[in-house]
């Protein structure tokens, strides 16, 4: 038996592996694309499907499909969403036709062999499984259902937790104080609470700006068809086709203000990669302060002591490295490249279409992914079992110069700078200097360069 059939398109007859569930299009477009070797991600695979089971039930329910036929492509559609082996169906490289019709045909010729397989007659991957439908809306539309899963069912849970987690570490340190830094150097004291719900304080404003997103990236192309006006669609389909979604989801998505807007641009894809952008920049400061705190123990500052999770040299015994910031920071470096790449991808809306939508679907899923991944990972590996070293901390508080901030209002700030910098010169506690140039008391001083006094409330 041959390993491969004839299959025929518009532009003619092409071979095909025999047991392939697409057709010429798809094969011309493995022909047409050997770039990277990378697919397009599982969650955009996952979100066309959907489009295509919402848009089959639509289309039988408006009478525009005959129902055994829609209920067949959307029956096919569940199936493959259910397979584990749903992949090897969707070989197309990310580097393809800019607009992903070769992906969408991908969709539609895999489906219609389903449906055909069950329903024992033809079932056209353009007449019947792209009905009403084009890759220009269908496309866009997947971008935004498969980023709109993924922050709903994956990033917002995952950083909502490492908030709780952080904000528990917190509370559990609130008793101790240490030197503050600014610029890497000494500075005024504060509580690890006080530092540590910073953090929880940025994660909180991101969770709260991607949630603003929502709305936005929950909105669709679809029934816009080509450009816009919705040619060769139902009048009422836009409306049906978010409708089955929502119920298919369990999620409220709703039909494009202005369609031309969403087919044209990836203006809200770009919106929501720059909040996740700023998102990775606010886990680039956690991992490298966490980073910072943990260096040493003998020769970096050694104020916290990271678990251990695995050898840290193949040369030198015992090291210890802190891999879990290392990982954040790599993804956040990623995530950051990789909005720079959707940024340029976003300007490439000529007139009624944007062409580089493949690569904006890649990368938007990947930074989600990403995300949601790394922020479990800093909560239960990194932040939620690391060790205080308090020791390490007292002593450097002890001998903190800069505490002699706090004697400003009642020596002025030159008298204080000369105190600091006796203490430095001679490495004695700030304290001891200070009883020497002023006529403070040693209790009256202990009172005002007591640490935890000046952390504030």
């Amino acid at each position: 038996m041959s390993d491969l059939r004839s299959e025929r398109d518009s532009m003619g007859e092409l071979q095909v592996p025999a047991d392939a569930l697409y057709g010429a299009q798809t094969q011309r477009a493995i022909n047409n694309f050997p770039v990277s070797g990378q697919t397009l991600p599982e969650p955009f695979i996952r979100a066309l499907l959907l489009v295509k089971a919402a848009a089959a039930r639509a289309n039988g329910k408006l009478g525009e499909l005959d129902k055994d036929i829609a209920a067949a492509i959307e029956q096919a559609a569940q199936s493959l969403l259910q397979s584990p082996d749903m992949m090897q169906h969707f070989p197309l490289d990310v580097f393809q036709t800019g607009s992903g019709t070769s992906s969408n045909m991908n969709a539609n010729e895999v489906l219609a062999t389903l449906a055909a397989r069950a329903l024992q007659k033809t079932v056209s991957p353009n007449d019947h499984v792209n009905a009403g439908q084009s890759s220009n809306d269908s496309i866009p539309s997947a971008i935004h259902i498969s980023a709109a899963l993924l922050l709903q069912q994956q990033l917002l849970p995952a950083l909502e937790h490492l908030q709780k987690i952080i904000e528990r570490k917190a509370a559990s340190l609130a008793h101790i104080v240490k030197t503050g830094r600014t610029h890497l150097m000494d500075a005024m004291p504060l509580r690890m609470d006080q530092s540590l719900n910073s953090w929880a304080t940025q994660i909180t404003q991101n969770i709260h700006t991607l949630k603003m997103q929502q709305p936005a990236i929950q909105s669709l192309a679809q029934g816009g068809t080509a450009i816009g006006t919705g040619v060769n669609a139902h009048a009422q389909f836009a409306g049906a086709f978010c409708a089955e979604l929502s119920v298919l989801t369990g999620m409220i998505f709703t039909p494009a203000e202005n369609p031309f807007t969403h087919i044209a641009t990836q203006d809200i894809a770009v919106a929501l990669s720059g909040q996740l952008k700023t998102c990775a920049v606010s886990l680039m400061k956690i991992a490298n302060d966490l980073r910072w705190m943990n260096s040493g123990p003998l020769a970096g500052l050694g104020e916290i002591e990271l678990p251990a999770l695995q050898p840290g040299s193949s040369i030198m015994p015992g090291k210890v490295n802190p891999v879990i910031p290392e990982a954040v920071a790599m993804v956040c470096a990623q995530v950051i490249g990789n909005d720079s790449a959707i940024t340029i991808a976003g300007q490439s809306g000529n007139f009624e279409l944007n062409v580089m939508l493949p690569l904006v679907a890649r990368n938007l899923c990947e930074s989600l992914s990403l995300l949601a991944n790394v922020s479990r990972l800093l909560a239960d590996n990194a932040i939620s079992g690391f060790k205080v070293n308090e020791d390490n901390l007292n002593k450097a508080l002890a001998r903190n110069p800069i505490l002699v901030t706090a004697l400003n209002p009642v020596i002025g700030y030159l008298k204080a700078a000369d105190i600091a910098k006796q203490a430095y010169k001679e490495n004695r506690p700030v304290i001891d200097v200070a009883l020497e140039y002023t006529d403070l008391s040693r209790e009256e001083l202990e009172r005002l360069l007591d640490p935890k006094l000046l952390t504030g409330k």
